[in-house]
């Protein structure tokens, strides 16, 4: 896809030499001139990493100049030193364009428990300073920066017109492994033109987010250094977007964060299927959720859909143990349009039918409805197989 870049943003990816290949871009440099306004949400787990704790000091912020990425070292479970080592960052790079260090922030991936080879920070982060563009092969770069174990870049991007302005959104993200619900072992920046106050760019994120990537899932496993931000230029529009425009901005964004959170899961380390789970029926949304998110990390479900098994019992039983209340009398489940259990009961079916439809494509559809009420949700994650196994016991040795 072509990606329309944001107008007040530049953009670069190099080999700081973080990663031992030295072909992989391992830094990324993202630069807005005249500011930005900054809002940020980040991983809920009690052990989280240096770069959260200071970006979660600087978001919401109303005049953000630059953000740093490094891959190939999460900086977490690093102490003091890892904290020092995050706000340098934020001064290299601030000062690599003329800014302020508070006026910059900054997002760590890959292993856990390794300090920052901050001389390769530092030529780095002025190397990339040198090759900062505007256009969509700079952007593509920077995505590439900040990429660990996933195959390719992840991005996507919305223009709409509002009031005869063109605002445009580009987001990249990464991710691969190390995926649970509540954020997970990825990070994205997400770039507009449009113009938002502080607060608002806080609420649209929020709202996005919360239907997007904290509804993925690979195998449940939190990580130290989620981080998701979105900034905002204003350079297209600049009064700040309100009522009507900004529900419109709102709802451009949620399909944006959408398509780059579903990238994630489909990317699970080996997977072999993009699982999607519908819930439906239930008293409330975080009934949906907890639910659906039951059912995605179960490892029974996860490895029948990576054998093209529709075996049923182990989505309705992973519902039930889900710490929700319902009548299992009430409960429906169907994989890929073909309906497998009915009010409670099994229902005839040709097996070799649904399992080829389950082999034949990478996407996995399954829909559990419930009589309790009208909330409802989508959850993605993928299969279990033997390559997710491999590639994780060998992941650092």
């Amino acid at each position: 896809m072509t990606i329309s870049v944001p107008l007040g943003f530049r953009f670069a990816g190099v080999h700081a030499g973080i990663k031992k290949n030295p072909g992989k871009e391992d830094l990324t440099l993202v630069h807005c001139e005249h500011g930005a306004v900054a809002a940020g949400t980040y991983t809920t787990n009690l052990v989280h990493a240096a770069p959260v704790v200071v970006d979660r000091g600087r978001t919401p912020s109303s005049d953000i100049r630059a953000v740093i990425v490094n891959s190939g070292n999460a900086n977490a479970c690093t102490g003091e030193r890892g904290l020092a080592d995050a706000r340098e960052m934020t001064r290299l790079a601030a000062e690599a364009v003329g800014a302020k260090e508070n006026q910059a922030l900054v997002m760590s991936t890959g292993v856990i428990g390794q300090f920052l080879p901050m001389d390769k920070i530092a030529a780095g982060a002025a190397a990339a300073a040198k090759q900062l563009g505007t256009n969509e092969t700079a952007f593509l770069a920077a995505a590439r920066g900040i990429l660990t174990t996933d195959k390719g870049v992840k991005v996507a991007g919305r223009t709409l017109e509002l009031d005869g302005a063109a605002i445009r959104i580009a987001g990249m993200c990464k991710g691969a492994g190390m995926i649970g619900p509540k954020m997970a072992t990825m990070l994205c920046v997400v770039t507009t033109d449009a113009t938002l106050t502080p607060e608002a760019a806080q609420t649209v994120l929020s709202v996005a987010v919360e239907d997007s990537f904290n509804c993925i899932s690979v195998e449940g496993h939190m990580s130290t250094n989620d981080t998701v931000l979105l900034l905002a230029s204003g350079e297209a529009k600049k009064e700040p977007l309100s009522g009507k425009d900004l529900a419109a901005f709102q709802s451009a964004l949620n399909e944006l964060c959408v398509e780059l959170a579903r990238q994630i899961p489909d990317d699970g380390e080996g997977a072999s299927h993009l699982i999607t789970i519908e819930v439906r029926g239930c008293n409330t949304r975080d009934d949906a959720r907890r639910i659906a998110r039951t059912i995605a990390d179960s490892a029974l479900v996860k490895t029948a859909i990576a054998g093209g098994d529709p075996n049923w019992g182990r989505i309705v039983s992973a519902a039930g143990y889900a710490g929700v209340e319902f009548n299992p009398a009430g409960v429906d489940l169907a994989i890929n349009g073909c309906s497998l259990y009915e009010r409670g009961a099994p229902v005839a079916f040709d097996a070799k039918t649904v399992s080829a439809s389950i082999k034949a494509s990478r996407e996995t559809m399954v829909v559990l409805s419930l009589r309790e009420g009208t909330a409802a949700i989508r959850f993605w994650t993928s299969d279990l197989n033997a390559e997710y196994v491999r590639f994780n016991a060998d992941y650092t040795t």
